[in-house]
Formats: C-alpha cells, structure tokens, sequence
C-alpha cells in the first residue's frame, strides 16, 4: 500500500518530541535541506570479454566477494538473525488501522522510529567515536558521504553524520507546517515526499549500526529489542512505499550490510516477500 498522492487532513493531539542527545554543536547549514545524504558514485564492476550476459559476470562478482569476505556478520548468523520479541510477520502490525488517517499513521510511525533509534544510538555514543568510527560505514565497501555547501560529496565520522541526520529529522518533526498538531490543520502536499526522504537517512543509521555496532548490542544484549525494531521499520516502509530497493540493496560494488539481513528476513517469513 502507497499513501504517495493520498492527502487528507487529520486531527493531531500535541506532541513533545524528545530532544536528540547527540546534537552536534554546530549544524552545516549548507547540508543539502531535503536529505540528500547520498553514497558515493557506484564502482562499476569489471567483466573479461566474451559472450557471457552482464548479469552471469555480476553473479560470479558478488560470489567472489562473499568467498573473500568468509563468515557472515553477527547479525546473519545464528542465533541473532532470529532474535527478536515480537514472533512472526509483522504485516498485521504495520496495517492501517480503520479510521485512521494515512498520512496521520506515517507520521506517528516515523516519530516512533526516530525516537527509539535515538535512544538506541544514544547507549552506543561511547562505541561509536571520531577515532573508531571515521567514515559512515554501511558496508564492506560502502561509506555514506554528506553534500556540502558547493554540492560535493565528502566523507565525515560516523558521530557528525548521524548528529546531523538527527538533527534534520528533529528540526522537520518540530516544524508545525510539516507535522502540524492543531486540530484542522492538514498535511502539506509534500509530506510523502519529506517522510521518504526521513525514511531513506534513518536506514542509514540502522544500516551503520549494524555494521559497525552490532558487537556492542550483543554486548549489551539488546538484539532482539533492536532487530525488532528494524524489522518493524523495514515492514513499514515496505507497506507504505517509503523505502528504494536501492537503498537497502545498494549499488553493485556497494552493498548495504543491511540488504542481506532484508532477504534472510523474508526467507524467514518475518517480512513478507
């Protein structure tokens, strides 16, 4: 279900979003305001001349790459790709409920996104440093990069990109002309629009967390809480057409971590295919 070209208007109780506490002291106001945190350019990958299709090289590509890279991360192998507290597929958790209006649905359900994720991000501030962290890792070879003021892609620590993605979120939250709260005022024609672009960095949170801090969720034994909580994102954003298949796949030479955890779900029957 898509709510893109949906528009009604609902009535909103009022809201106190909680404060990010990992605002930066300073915010590039030259950041690209509709979310443009886009990856670097794909790296095409090579193929040897001969009658063999694209796909049947990019095939032997990916098996190349998984053979190099050995194990799988924490999160694909057992028992933590099956943690989780709530058993089952989550399509009857993300449906609409009757009566409720859709754009009044998505915006509840991105605030609860946004804030839950904060917090999780919050317990790993100590893990997730400018020494240990100075690139915005999603993959094995993938670093998300921010766009600067003259529209150039530069690589930041994972600390600043994330502070500055909570940041941007918060602000538009706060933002009364785009998540009103007074009774009678509606959704503006953007909103769909503005919720994707939310949608498409708060992935990319989950996507560096799981990279690089799944370890320290172990740890901390909150896997079940945090997969959980993605699985619930991911079938949301599936239900309302919020999320790019290019974005939890990524580009070929540029994997998103978080992609293979998408299929294993669906393989699972947490989400549905």
């Amino acid at each position: 279900m898509s709510f893109f070209g949906l528009g009604r208007s609902a009535t909103k109780g009022a809201r106190a979003p909680k404060r990010s506490p990992t605002i930066p002291d300073q915010l590039s106001t030259a950041a690209d305001p509709s979310g443009a945190l886009a990856p670097t350019s794909p790296i095409t990958p090579g193929g040897s001349p001969g009658s063999r299709s694209p796909a049947s090289r990019h095939s032997d590509l990916e098996r190349e790459q998984r053979e190099r890279q050995g194990p799988p991360p924490l999160y694909l192998s057992q028992p933590f790709v099956k943690a989780a507290l709530v058993k089952g597929n989550f399509k009857t958790i993300v449906m609409l409920p009757k009566w409720v209006d859709v754009n009044e649905w998505v915006a509840i359900n991105i605030f609860e996104f946004y804030t839950n994720l904060n917090m999780f991000y919050g317990v790993l501030t100590e893990f997730c440093t400018l020494s240990s962290c100075t690139t915005m890792a999603a993959g094995d070879t993938l670093d998300y990069t921010w766009i600067d003021s003259n529209r150039k892609q530069v690589k930041l620590p994972a600390p600043t990109y994330v502070d500055y993605v909570f940041t941007w979120v918060q602000n538009l939250l706060e933002d009364k002309t785009i998540f009103p709260t007074d009774s009678g005022r509606p959704f503006p024609q953007t909103f769909a629009s503005t919720a994707k672009h939310i949608y498409r960095q708060l992935l990319r949170v989950f996507a560096h967390i799981f990279h690089s801090h799944y370890v320290h969720l172990l740890h901390l034994q909150s896997e079940p809480h945090f997969n959980s909580l993605f699985a619930h994102f991911l079938a949301f954003g599936k239900e309302y057409d919020l999320l790019d298949m290019k974005d939890i796949r990524g580009q070929p030479g540029q994997r998103v971590g978080v992609g293979d955890l998408w299929d294993k779900w669906r393989e699972m029957g947490i989400l549905e295919s």
